[in-house]
């Protein structure tokens, strides 16, 4: 039987945008089998350079300046949907009430209220969701979830989740959208522990209630003339307010008894991207850091030589055997997103959820919001 062929819109072409493209463009050579082919149709971006780019680049058969020409086309089956986070809610509710597929990057909205009512926009529509919570799709996370859910480091007892990043490190880097409460909702909540959080969640089950401290030590920053890809760009503006927070602590109360400590960083100065996970049980304890996402550190107590051993993702971890033929070949962030691809591609092949949806993205969100809520309040808040 021949596959069925998936028209796919794009809607910004930003660093994301490129990165979801070129998922689109891989899946099949690392998922022969799957029921599905991507086309590349239609791409939207304001800009015009990024337009030219989605044509000739990265291969959509056309360009337009506004997202709604993508949704009405006929030849659109399913979206992405990777623009600024301010642009999400309105591009993610047009998407269902277009009866449009959509892949959706994290946070879905500003706050829990966006993200709530693209979760019920999407469940009312009925419309097949993914959300970009990649760091899921290591294969060593896998092993990790499956070692935990086995029991093999016991009862888990705490939880610790560190997401620590330099990208917003130098003073000088410009005041884009993502410092701006209007436009990016919160800082390193939104940005970098929705991540955590969802982790968190996937490997070890829901937080019930959220203890937290949120700062921001970069006040002022230069005002960004031109555009900008990615996280950053230096600039020499005139200096403007930073209104979302730098640096977050979370304690966290999990459902099953188990606590955890969270925090996260987008000027910290060493780490690069090192967004890392702990898990402690009564019999053992992993670590997995990104920057070695296929290595597990894996811990168990009354092992002859007690310590941590590095297990090296190998085929049988995940899809680790849909990338490389053996341990120790290393895979990296770009065949993440091709796995997140397959997923959501699969989800609306089978009409059935495959991966992370946007009622996931409505559970970071809450988690996010009680979290900030806390810092405010200075108290501990229930999870919604």
């Amino acid at each position: 039987m021949s596959a069925r062929t998936i028209g796919i819109g794009l809607i910004s072409v930003g660093w994301m945008g490129r990165a979801h493209s070129r998922a689109y463009r891989n899946v099949n050579e690392h998922y022969p089998e799957l029921a599905v082919r991507p086309e590349l149709v239609a791409a939207a971006d304001l800009v015009e350079s990024n337009r030219a780019d989605a044509v000739d680049v990265l291969g959509y058969r056309r360009s337009v300046a506004d997202f709604r020409e993508v949704l009405a086309d006929p030849e659109v089956d399913a979206v992405s949907i990777c623009a600024p986070n301010f642009l999400h809610h309105e591009m993610a509710l047009a998407a269902a009430a277009a009866g449009k597929p959509f892949w959706i990057e994290k946070p879905m909205g500003r706050g829990l209220a966006e993200s709530d009512a693209i979760a019920r926009a999407a469940a009312k529509a009925g419309v097949v969701t993914a959300v970009g919570f990649n760091y899921r799709n290591p294969p060593a996370v896998a092993k990790a979830r499956e070692l935990i859910a086995s029991g093999r480091l016991g009862r888990v007892t705490n939880v610790r989740v560190s997401f620590l990043a330099d990208y917003s490190s130098s003073p000088d880097g410009a005041l884009m959208w993502r410092f701006i409460r209007d436009q990016a909702g919160s800082g390193v909540y939104g940005d970098l522990l929705s991540h955590g959080f969802d982790l968190a969640t996937y490997l070890v089950g829901p937080i019930r209630e959220v203890s937290a401290a949120q700062d921001t030590y970069i006040t002022e920053r230069p005002s960004l003339t031109g555009t900008a890809i990615g996280h950053n760009a230096t600039a020499t503006g005139e200096p403007g307010p930073v209104e979302n927070e730098d640096y977050a602590a979370v304690l966290a109360r999990f459902e099953n008894g188990a606590l955890g400590v969270f925090e996260a960083s987008r000027i910290a100065v060493g780490p690069r991207a090192e967004y890392v996970v702990e898990v402690y049980g009564t019999e053992g304890s992993l670590r997995w850091d990104f920057q070695r996402l296929n290595e597990l550190r894996l811990a168990i107590r009354g092992d002859r030589d007690y310590g941590y051993t590095t297990l090296h993702a190998q085929p049988g971890d995940g899809d680790f055997a849909r990338f490389q033929p053996g341990g120790g070949t290393s895979m990296g962030f770009d065949d993440l997103k091709t796995i997140e691809a397959e997923r959501f591609l699969r989800s609306i092949a089978e009409g059935v959820q495959h991966g992370p949806s946007v009622a996931d993205g409505r559970a970071a969100a809450a988690i996010a919001d009680a979290a900030e809520r806390s810092g405010r309040l200075r108290e501990w808040v229930a999870v919604d």
